[in-house]
């Protein structure tokens, strides 16, 4: 019985930096803004209603509270900002790849053989915008393997079909 198995060693990878990624659409930074305000809209709310009924003996400490959360509003704001600068996007022949991240950077590359399905959601502030979320699943998990947010509708619709056209054919 001769063994015909063989596990060759792989010694040169495709260059990643050689892919061309696309930026988000810049109207999503809206989005992104508006969400981060509407949270620390409510955070402040909580915060003040916290203070005025003296709730956890907070009256005395009201104004670096208020201080506190004006910098953590300012410094998420930021955050935001330089991350959305981050966000890219590439759809090749055979994969596609999203990258994000200002300290801990994040590829994630799905080819198109492992895809079950391509969904296309819109939340209602995106919706304003004209903007939707492309989401991509593979096969033996139920969470969605790739999100990509901040997409033109139109464009989105074009890679899905994109993405569609490949795994069925």
């Amino acid at each position: 019985m001769t063994n015909s198995f063989q596990n060759i060693l792989v010694t040169s990878f495709p260059d990643i930096s050689e892919i061309t990624f696309k930026n988000i659409e810049k109207k999503y930074l809206n989005v992104i803004i508006i969400n981060t305000i509407f949270i620390f809209l409510l955070l402040f709310i909580a915060v003040f209603f916290a203070v005025y009924k003296d709730i956890f003996n907070l009256k005395e400490y009201k104004f670096w509270l208020y201080v506190l959360y004006t910098v953590i509003l300012v410094f998420t704001l930021f955050i935001k900002i330089v991350g959305f600068k981050k966000r890219k996007f590439a759809v090749r022949e055979k994969d596609i790849s999203y990258k994000n991240g200002i300290f801990f950077k994040k590829l994630t590359t799905v080819p198109f053989n492992r895809v079950q399905h391509v969904e296309i959601d819109q939340g209602p502030i995106a919706r304003f915008f004209g903007l939707v979320t492309l989401s991509v699943f593979t096969a033996g998990d139920s969470s969605d393997d790739l999100k990509i947010r901040g997409l033109l509708s139109k464009n989105a619709l074009e890679i899905k079909e994109f993405i569609s056209n490949k795994i069925d054919g």
